[in-house]
C-alpha cells in the first residue's frame, strides 16, 4: 500500500479529543509529544517518573497544567493498572524507558526491569482495558545485532540482540511486544461483546536532537552544558556514526502510524478496523543516508551554529563501555506505507536546535517558541 504523510489538519482531524494514555512522558521525547498531542486537541493522560534532570523541558513548557499528569513508575503494576483502568485511553504510545546506554552498564539490573517488565506491565494492562484501538511501543535503533559493517543499514526482518544492556532490553521489549500481539491481540478490531482489540507497532527510532534535552552522556546537551560553562566540548567518539534527525521527525512518525492503524484515513469518514490492521507491525523511523554522520561531524555543525567561540576537542576515556561505532537504518517501510519523508536535515536539525537552546538561554518564553518551532515544521 503506498502511503501518504499526513499534515497537521489531518493529524488534528483525527487526534482532536481522543483519550491518549503516554507513558514517558515527562521526558525529553515525551515532553515534546505532550505539547504535540496538546496542541492537536488530544485528551492526554500521562503516566511516568518526575523528569530525569534539572532543568527539564516537562518542567520548561508548564505541561502539567494542560494534560492528566500522574507520577508513576512503569514497574508498578497496580499503579498503572488502577491509572489505565481511570484514563480508559483509545490510543497508547509507549516510551517511558531507562534510555541511555552508558547508565545501562552501571544499572542492569534496573534498566531490564524498566524497560522488559515495564512493556510487559503496559501491554497487561492494554489487554485486561477493552478500550484501546491502537498501541505503539517506542523503542530504538540499537535493537540489532550489529557486525558494525559500514554501509549496511538495518531492515526490520533483521535480528534483534542488542549488545549493551539498554540495547538488549529494548530488543527483549520488542520481543515482548511480538508475543502478546500474536498471543492476545491476533484480529485488531471490535469484538461481539464491544471488546476492543488493538493493533499493535513498534517504532525503532534512531538518535534524536533538539531542544530541550538535558540529560548525561548525550553529545548535544553535553554541547550546550560545556558551551554555556565556557568550556571546550569534550567528545569521547569522534568517529562514531550515528543516523541523526531532530526529535519532531520520528514524534510525527509515531502520530501518523498510531492514527493509520486505528483505522484512520483523512480522505474518508470514519475509522476501519480493515484498513488498519494493513498498517500494524515494526518500523525503523531514521533519517536520510546523508544525515548519518560523525559525532564528530555532529560537534562541528553544533559550534558553527552557536558560534562565540565554541570548541571542541577529543576525551577519549580508558576502558570505556562497548557503544556502537557505526549505525544506519533503512527507512523504505516506513516511506512506503506511510508516504513519510524527513523535512528537516542534519544541517537544519542542528540549527533549529542550537536556536532553541540560544532562546531559553536568554529567556524567552519557550512554550511560545517551541509551539511556533513545531508550526515551522510542520509547514503551518
Amino acid at each position: 500500500m503506498e502511503g501518504r504523510e499526513m499534515n497537521f489538519e489531518e493529524l488534528e482531524s483525527f487526534y482532536r479529543g481522543k483519550r491518549v494514555l503516554l507513558t514517558g512522558h515527562t521526558g525529553f521525547k515525551g515532553s515534546w509529544l505532550s505539547l504535540l498531542l496538546q496542541l492537536l486537541g488530544a485528551e492526554v493522560y500521562g503516566y511516568a517518573l518526575p523528569a530525569p534532570t534539572e532543568p527539564n523541558l516537562f518542567s520548561i513548557l508548564g505541561l502539567e497544567e494542560q494534560m492528566h499528569s500522574e507520577r508513576g513508575d512503569i514497574r508498578d503494576y497496580e499503579h498503572l493498572r488502577r491509572y489505565f483502568a481511570a484514563a480508559q485511553p483509545e490510543l497508547v504510545l509507549h516510551l517511558a524507558a531507562q534510555p541511555i546506554v552508558r547508565d545501562s552498564y552501571l544499572f542492569p539490573r534496573e534498566t531490564y526491569e524498566t524497560n522488559v517488565m515495564g512493556t510487559v506491565n503496559l501491554l497487561e494492562c492494554v489487554r485486561q482495558s477493552g478500550s484501546v484501538r491502537s498501541l505503539l511501543n517506542v523503542t530504538t535503533d540499537k535493537v540489532y545485532e550489529n557486525p558494525e559493517l559500514a554501509g549496511h543499514a538495518f531492515r526490520e526482518e533483521e535480528k534483534l540482540d542488542g549488545f549493551d544492556p539498554y540495547s538488549n532490553s529494548k530488543s527483549c521489549s520488542e520481543l515482548v511486544t511480538h508475543s502478546y500481539q500474536r498471543s492476545f491481540f491476533p484480529e485488531p478490531g471490535e469484538k461481539a461483546d464491544g471488546v476492543r482489540i488493538p493493533a499493535v507497532s513498534t517504532a525503532r527510532a534512531g538518535n534524536v536532537i533538539g531542544g530541550g534535552d538535558f540529560a548525561n552522556d548525550r553529545i548535544i546537551p553535553d554541547c550546550v552544558r560545556d558551551t554555556i560553562a565556557g568550556r571546550r566540548i569534550h567528545v569521547r567518539n569522534p568517529y562514531s556514526t550515528r543516523p541523526y534527525q531532530h526529535v519532531l521527525e520520528p514524534l510525527l512518525a509515531y502520530l501518523s502510524l498510531t492514527a493509520l492503524q486505528a483505522g484512520f484515513d483523512p480522505a474518508r469518514d470514519g475509522l476501519d478496523d480493515e484498513r488498519g490492521r494493513q498498517y500494524a507491525g515494526c518500523y525503523n523511523v531514521g533519517p536520510d543516508e546523508e544525515d548519518a554522520i560523525t559525532t564528530g561531524e555532529l560537534a562541528d555543525r553544533f559550534v558553527r551554529c552557536w558560534g562565540g567561540g565554541a570548541a571542541w576537542e577529543t576525551q577519549a576515556e580508558a576502558a570505556a563501555p562497548h557503544e556502537a561505532s557505526y549505525l544506519r537504518l533503512d527507512c523504505t517501510k516506513l516511506r512506503e506505507k506511510l508516504g513519510w519523508r524527513p523535512r528537516w536535515h542534519v544541517a537544519e536539525a542542528v540549527a533549529e536546535t542550537v536556536r532553541w537552546y540560544r532562546s531559553w538561554k536568554d529567556g524567552e518564553d519557550m512554550l511560545a517558541f517551541t509551539e511556533r518551532q513545531i508550526r515551522e515544521f510542520c509547514g503551518k
